[in-house]
């Protein structure tokens, strides 16, 4: 109910923007506007006609939708790094956070998409499904090792302190959260916590309460999701990457609670 409403009101208020790759696995151009796209069917049109009848007039048509497209696309282009220059130039003067990782994507160049990964045993796997359980199973084993030392579980007494957990402390983790964050698998961003007013703060409130005194949290709390990280070497060896784990940000705000209690036991004892 709380992820629900808080998803839904961001998605009445702020609407949703796809980004990264369009339909086609492609990333989205810029200049590829209607005009462009209009420019070029037709001169694809006109090619397809010439094929069928081969008269002049046909090739006339052609070649003048050929030039046309072409226009049309420098004048795309164009205009599209004028806007990409001033845009910049705004980020320069005051998103500094947003310019700088503009500089470094263009740094960087631009990085090929790889759909294929080795197996375990030096297979190349090339379908969606075979790709997908050999990530599966990469990180699955990376994170999973075999010998783990049992935790001695700790209960709400053992911290010596009152179970019950104010809205001021989940308002002080709330206000410490660093935003552009990526959000978990909830959908939910450090921006929009930090938009919470007094009413939807206590919801939230209520949410780490019923965690602490029940020993049990959302299975969006408890649930991560891996990104891999390239480093350097084959793209297609899942050893070359490193994995981050997106986790969800009520869940991070529980924790930090629970680490704002248990640092003012431990520290003095130090």
């Amino acid at each position: 109910m709380f992820r629900a409403s808080i998803v839904e009101a961001a998605d009445r208020c702020c609407g949703r923007k796809v980004v990264g790759a369009c339909r086609g696995g492609n990333a989205r151009t810029r200049w590829w506007t209607p005009a462009v796209r209009d420019a070029v069917r037709l001169k694809k049109e006109s090619y397809r006609a010439l094929l069928a009848c081969g008269t002049p007039e046909a090739a006339d048509r052609y070649r003048q939708a050929k030039q046309n497209a072409a226009m049309a696309v420098a004048e795309a282009k164009t205009r599209a790094w004028e806007e990409f220059g001033e845009a910049i130039e705004s980020d320069f003067r005051t998103a500094s956070k947003r310019f700088w990782t503009t500089i470094r994507h263009l740094r960087r160049g631009k990085q090929c998409t790889v759909n294929t990964v080795y197996s375990g045993d030096g297979v190349l796997l090339t379908s969606t499904r075979d790709v997908v359980d050999r990530w599966k199973e990469y990180f699955e084993d990376l994170l999973n090792p075999t010998n783990v030392p049992d935790n001695e579980e700790a209960g709400p007494g053992d911290l010596g302190i009152g179970s019950h957990i104010s809205g001021a402390e989940v308002a002080k983790v709330v206000n410490k959260l660093l935003g552009g964050k990526a959000p978990g698998v909830d959908e939910i961003p450090p921006e929009f916590l930090k938009a919470l007013d007094v009413v939807r703060l206590s919801w939230l409130t209520r949410l780490c309460n019923i965690a602490w005194t029940s020993g049990v949290v959302p299975l969006d709390w408890q649930t991560g999701v891996v990104v891999p990280l390239f480093k350097k070497g084959d793209r297609r060896v899942c050893s070359n990457y490193r994995g981050i784990t997106l986790l969800s940000l009520p869940g991070k705000v529980y924790s930090g609670v629970l680490e704002r209690r248990v640092r003012q036991i431990v520290e003095p004892r130090i």
